[in-house]
């Protein structure tokens, strides 16, 4: 080990730093798993924000449908009490 800092000109190998390509392979396999991982994740972001304005869309609209049955009842409601009877024509 005291040989890399005698020769500095001389580029140390993987195996004298403590390296092997298993480890590089490890680290880049490792770099596209957490890219991946961080795209999922992104993914399940943007799926859960478009899931809840979907929720209060339907929970709107429900709510909406709501009022206005219950404001076409009160209307039948109140056109069948206010019915005005039928005068008979008379014949000149």
């Amino acid at each position: 080990m005291l040989g890399l800092f005698l020769c500095p000109r001389r580029k140390p190998l993987r195996s004298e730093l403590g390296m092997s390509t298993q480890s590089t392979q490890r680290i880049t396999a490792e770099n596209n798993f957490m890219k991946t991982q961080t795209q999922s994740l992104a993914r399940n972001r943007i799926t859960a924000e478009f899931d809840s304005i979907a929720h209060q869309r339907d929970v709107n609209m429900a709510r909406q449908r709501q009022q206005r049955l219950e404001k076409e009842a009160a209307e039948r409601q109140a056109a069948s009490v206010a019915v005005p009877k039928r005068r008979k024509k008379t014949v000149p």
